[in-house]
C-alpha cells in the first residue's frame, strides 16, 4: 500500500476496529472474534505504521497495551505494566522464538525455559504489605486495574496473610479461573433462576470478579494460580522463574502443579505437544502454553517490545472443527452502528457446546470465503470460544446456494447502511436507531461529552427497561415521579440526576457535537468546528466543500458530517433537543483580549486532573489554540502519562514542554480555575 492517504484510511480503519474488539474483550468480557484474528489485525496495523511513520499516534493500540477500567471501581495503578504476550501457534514458530532470543543473548548454548499452562481466567495482582494482602487489581490496561480487593478476599485460596514475611511489600500475578463443572452448575442455576447464561468459564470468572456487590462474588466457586513476582520492597534476591514459583508455594500462594522446567526449545515443544492433546483432562479451561525464559538476569536483559517481554511468549492450541451447513445469513445492528452479517447454523457440537450460529465479521469476509446460504461449511473454536467459519466445502455445493448480499438499509431502523471507503465495516447511520441507543445514551452523557453526573450505563439501563427513555431527547422530558421509586433512587437522588440533565443544556456547542457521536469528530474536530462555525444550524447546513476549506478538515470527516445531517432521524434528534433548550452555540473568544492568545498546544499522554475536552475547552476559552502535530509553529507541548512521538519531536524542535502540574499552573495564573 504505497498510498499514503490510502495507507492513513487503512490505519484508521484498523485503530478503530481493534479498539472496539479491546472493548469487547477487556471491558465487557464478550469478545467477538479469535485470537489469531485479532493479531492479523495488529499485525497489518504495525506493518502499516513502520512503512509510514508519520500516521504513528500516541493513542494507536500498537503504542499501549490493551484494555479498559469499570468506571464503578476503584483505580490501582501497577508497580510494573502487566504485559500481554506475543503468541505463537507452530513448532516452527516456537523455534524461531528460541533463535531469536540467542541471537540477541549473543549466544548459542540451549536457553532453559519455564512452560506453565495458560489458564484461560482473569489476570490479578495480589499485594502484600508485611505478609497481609492489602490490594487486589485486574490487569485493566496493563498499566492500571480495577480495585477488587474485597471480592478477590471472598476467594478461599488467596492467603489473606502468607505463611512467611519476606518483603515490606510483595506484588504477585496470578490468574483467577472458575473449573469446568462448577462452571456447568453455575449456568444451571443461573438458567432455573431466568438468569442469561455466561458463554464461558472466562467470561464467569471476569463476571464473578467485577460484581459490585462482593457477596455476589462469595457465591461463586473461583480459584487461583500465581505465577510470578512482579515486585518486591526491599528487592528479593530471585535468579529464575522456577526460583519465583518455589518461593510463591513456600509462601502459601497456589501454585499450578503442571509447570515444567525445559532445557531446551524441544523440550518446551514436547510440553505443548502433550497437552495439545491432554488438555481435556483438566479440570479447568487452558487455551496454551506460556513459554518463560528461565533466567531473571536474560529476562531483563532482553527487555520489551512496547507491547510484549520478549523473553516470554504463548503457544495457542489449534482449533478444534467440525462440518455444518449454513442454513441462513442474516444481519446484527451492533451499539456503535456495525451492520454485522451472521451465519446461521445447523447446529454441532464443538468444544464442550453446541454451536448455531457463527459472525462473519463483514461483507468482505464474507465474500473472501466466499460463504453462501446453503453451503458446507468447516467450522471451529478458536480458542474453545469464538465459533467462526474456516472455510467452505466447495465440493459438497449443488448449485442452489444463494450469495449474501450487505443490505443498504438498516435493518433495525431504515436509515442507510454506509460503508466509508477503506474500512471494513457497514454502519447504520441512523441517530436513532434503537439497536444502537444505549451506548449513544451512554457516550451523549459522558464526562467528555455533556458531562451528565450520575448518568452512568446502570441507570441507563434502568431508565431503557422501565420505557422512561429511547433516545437523547427523552433524557430532557424526565420527572421527579418517573424516577422516584427506581432501584437506588429516592428524591434527592432523582433531584440530582435532573440538575445535572438540566446543566447540561448549557454545555459550549464543542461538547454537543462530541455529544452527538458522529464519526471522525473527536474532541479536537469538534473544537476547531464549533469555533469556525459558531452555531450547530451553520455547520447543519455547510457543503463538502465548505467543510474542507477549513484547516484540518478533510475530505472523510466532510463527508462523515454532510452524510449525518442529511439522515432525517438525526435532523428529528436535532430539533428535539432544540425544543429542550440543549445550547447549540459556541462562545466566542477574542483572542486579542485573552491571556493566551495567539499560543499553540500540542496535548499527548494521559492527563489526571483532565480529560482532553476539559483540556482543549481551558485552552481555547483562554484565547489558546490545541493541534494535533508538533511543529516549529508550536508554543507547549503538555505531557501526561505515556506520552508519544509528539514530546520527541518537542524536544527535537526546542519546544517548551508543560507537566501537568506546570499546564494547571499556567492556567491558574492566566485567570479562572486551572481543575
Amino acid at each position: 500500500m504505497a498510498d499514503l492517504e490510502a495507507a492513513r484510511r487503512r490505519v484508521e480503519a484498523l485503530r478503530e476496529e481493534i479498539r472496539h474488539h479491546d472493548y469487547l474483550y477487556y471491558v465487557l468480557d464478550s469478545p467477538a472474534i479469535t485470537d489469531q484474528e485479532y493479531d492479523r489485525l495488529m499485525q497489518e496495523l504495525r506493518s502499516l505504521e513502520e512503512q509510514f511513520p508519520q500516521l504513528v499516534t500516541p493513542d494507536s493500540p500498537t503504542q499501549r497495551v490493551s484494555g479498559g477500567l469499570h468506571e464503578a471501581f476503584g483505580t490501582v495503578t501497577h508497580p510494573v505494566p502487566l504485559l500481554s504476550l506475543a503468541n505463537a501457534y507452530s513448532a516452527a514458530e516456537l523455534r524461531a522464538f528460541d533463535a531469536r532470543l540467542k541471537k540477541m543473548l549473543g549466544s548459542q548454548e540451549p536457553i532453559e525455559y519455564v512452560a506453565e499452562l495458560k489458564i484461560d481466567g482473569l489476570t490479578i495482582a495480589l499485594t502484600y504489605a508485611d505478609g497481609v494482602l492489602t490490594q487486589a487489581a485486574t490487569r485493566g490496561n496493563g498499566l492500571q486495574g480495577e480495585d477488587v480487593t474485597a471480592n478477590i478476599k471472598t476467594i478461599k485460596s488467596v492467603p489473606l496473610k502468607l505463611r512467611h514475611r519476606v518483603a515490606e511489600r510483595l506484588w504477585i500475578r496470578g490468574e483467577a479461573y472458575m473449573r469446568t463443572q462448577d462452571f456447568a452448575q453455575l449456568n444451571e442455576a443461573r438458567e432455573l433462576a431466568g438468569e442469561p447464561r455466561f458463554a464461558n468459564p472466562r467470561n464467569a470468572a471476569a463476571g464473578s470478579i467485577r460484581q459490585l456487590d462482593p457477596a455476589v462474588t462469595a457465591g461463586r466457586p473461583l480459584f487461583i494460580y500465581c505465577y510470578s513476582i512482579l515486585a518486591a520492597e526491599p528487592e528479593l534476591q530471585v535468579e529464575t522463574q522456577w526460583q519465583a514459583l518455589s518461593l510463591l508455594k513456600e509462601w502459601g500462594l497456589p501454585v499450578n502443579p503442571e509447570c515444567k522446567l525445559c532445557a531446551n526449545i524441544e523440550e518446551v515443544i514436547d510440553y505443548c505437544t502433550y497437552w495439545t492433546e491432554k488438555r481435556g483432562t483438566l479440570d479447568y479451561e487452558i487455551d496454551g502454553i506460556v513459554v518463560k525464559i528461565n533466567s531473571l538476569a536474560a529476562y531483563r536483559e532482553l527487555g520489551f517490545t512496547g507491547h510484549n517481554p520478549r523473553g516470554h511468549i504463548a503457544f495457542k492450541f489449534p482449533a478444534e472443527q467440525r462440518q455444518t451447513k449454513v442454513k441462513d445469513i442474516i444481519v446484527q445492528v451492533g451499539r456503535t452502528g456495525a451492520i454485522t452479517p451472521l451465519a446461521i447454523l445447523e447446529p454441532v457440537r464443538i468444544a464442550g457446546s453446541v454451536v448455531s450460529r457463527a459472525s462473519l465479521h463483514n461483507e468482505d469476509y464474507v465474500k473472501t470465503k466466499d460463504i453462501r446460504i446453503g453451503d458446507t461449511v468447516i467450522i471451529q473454536k478458536a480458542g474453545d470460544v469464538i465459533p467462526e467459519v474456516v472455510r467452505v466445502v466447495t465440493a459438497e455445493r449443488t448449485g442452489a446456494e444463494i450469495p449474501f448480499v450487505m443490505p443498504e438499509r438498516c435493518p433495525a431502523c431504515g436509515a442507510k447502511a454506509v460503508r466509508e471507503p477503506g474500512e471494513a465495516v457497514t454502519r447504520c447511520v441512523g441517530l436513532a436507531c434503537p439497536a444502537q441507543q444505549r451506548e449513544r445514551i451512554i457516550h451523549f452523557a459522558s464526562k467528555d461529552a455533556l458531562d451528565i453526573e450520575g448518568l452512568g450505563p446502570a441507570v441507563v439501563d434502568q431508565l431503557i427497561t422501565a420505557g422512561l427513555i429511547t433516545d437523547v431527547v427523552d433524557l430532557y422530558r424526565l420527572k421527579p415521579e418517573d424516577l422516584v421509586g427506581l432501584e437506588r433512587f429516592g428524591p434527592k437522588s432523582a433531584e440530582n440526576l435532573l440538575r445535572a440533565i438540566a446543566e447540561s443544556k448549557t454545555r459550549p456547542l464543542a461538547r454537543l457535537l462530541v455529544a452527538l457521536g458522529i464519526r471522525f469528530v473527536g474532541t479536537r474536530v469538534a473544537q476547531i468546528l464549533a469555533d469556525h462555525f459558531g452555531n450547530l444550524d451553520r455547520l447543519a447546513q455547510a457543503d463538502q466543500a465548505e467543510l474542507e476549506a477549513i484547516p484540518e478538515i478533510g475530505p472523510r470527516i466532510a463527508e462523515s458530517l454532510v452524510g449525518f445531517f442529511r439522515e432525517e432521524q438525526n435532523r428529528a434528534v436535532i430539533e428535539g433537543l432544540r425544543e429542550a433548550g440543549v445550547n447549540f452555540v459556541q462562545p466566542q473568544v477574542h483572542n486579542k483580549d485573552t491571556p493566551l492568545a495567539g499560543k499553540t498546544f500540542v496535548l499527548t499522554g494521559t492527563l489526571q486532573s483532565f480529560t482532553r475536552a476539559e483540556a482543549t475547552e481551558a485552552i481555547t476559552s483562554r484565547g489558546g489554540k490545541v493541534s494535533g502535530s508538533v511543529s516549529k509553529r508550536t508554543d507547549y507541548v503538555v505531557v501526561g502519562a505515556d506520552p508519544g512521538s509528539k514530546l520527541t519531536k518537542a524536544q527535537e524542535l526546542g519546544i517548551t514542554i508543560l507537566s501537568e502540574e506546570e499546564f494547571k499552573q499556567l492556567l491558574s495564573e492566566q485567570g479562572g480555575d486551572a481543575e
